[in-house]
């Protein structure tokens, strides 16, 4: 074939980012931009914030001015169709508040939310008030949220169980209908913090709860997995899936990629969102 032959490809559908950047590549905006690539899509990247942080932990984040995550946005969606939002950490009310008149431009466009409000050690990364301004202005835009148990009673200021309760007697159907009374159209509760002996990850819908999944526990923790899992499932949308579906799949993508996770430093292991490309990794999945 000569080069006067060649016909360009169609684009793959582009996802629309809006996270903070981590040097490490495990977490943020970089585990989002392998995961969507790694599933066929072209990722897009609007940078909430610069953190100083490695495999264990946050130590520092610089905030972006709103002015400046508003023209990152606006520039690319200008230019460029976006198949599906999806939304990591945001840095501050101001942000929260800027990127929920964005997104409220493009009703149309499915909103994937990944609550991130702290990271794998522990470290703050949403107060109180910007918790306040995802419930007010983010969630009831939002299609999916996908929170652990314990940003989902955080998210429901949840005052009589306590965060801290996450191993006890925690109505999750209950906190859940409290997230969809907010406005949004699906919560996924994920079961990771839960002293379960199997990771149970539920999906809820406004007409009631629509699937369970049930996962072999892996050993370990990992850096990143929250982000991987919910950019795994606005690659399914993006790529055609029901939301239902998009869920399912994007469950199997990250347990694979985290079983096949290595320690690249000192602290958490590090999803591999490329497993596909390595030789010789063996089967499993859900129960």
């Amino acid at each position: 074939m000569s080069l006067n032959d060649y016909r360009p490809l169609p684009a793959p559908p582009a996802v629309l980012v809006f996270a903070a950047s981590d040097p490490s590549s495990g977490a943020g905006m970089q585990a989002d931009l392998l995961t969507l690539a790694s599933m066929g899509c072209h990722p897009l990247s609007v940078m909430t914030a610069l953190t100083v942080q490695d495999t264990t932990g946050v130590d520092d984040m610089l905030v972006f001015d709103a002015e400046w995550i508003v023209d990152q946005a606006r520039c690319i969606l200008e230019d460029v169709p976006v198949a599906v939002f999806k939304l990591g950490v945001l840095g501050s009310v101001e942000a929260i508040a800027a990127i929920a008149e964005i997104v409220s431009d493009y009703p149309e466009i499915p909103l994937i939310l990944d609550p991130v409000l702290s990271s794998g050690r522990g470290d703050e990364l949403a107060n109180e008030d910007m918790i306040a301004a995802l419930r007010e202005l983010i969630i009831p835009q939002t299609t999916l949220i996908t929170p652990n148990t314990l940003e989902l009673l955080r998210l429901v200021h949840d005052e009589e169980q306590g965060e801290e309760d996450t191993d006890g007697p925690v109505d999750v159907d209950e906190c859940a209908a409290r997230l969809l009374d907010l406005g949004c159209e699906y919560v996924l509760v994920t079961g990771t913090h839960r002293a379960t002996p199997k990771v149970i990850n539920t999906l809820y819908h406004r007409d009631g709860k629509v699937r369970e999944d049930t996962w072999d526990r892996l050993p370990g923790s990992y850096h990143g997995s929250g982000c991987t899992l919910a950019s795994a499932i606005a690659a399914g949308i993006a790529q055609g899936l029901e939301l239902p579906d998009a869920v399912r799949e994007a469950q199997e993508y990250t347990w694979q990629a985290l079983r096949a996770g290595y320690r690249l430093g000192m602290g958490q292991f590090i999803p591999d969102r490329m497993f596909w490309a390595r030789d010789d990794i063996p089967g499993g999945g859900a129960s």
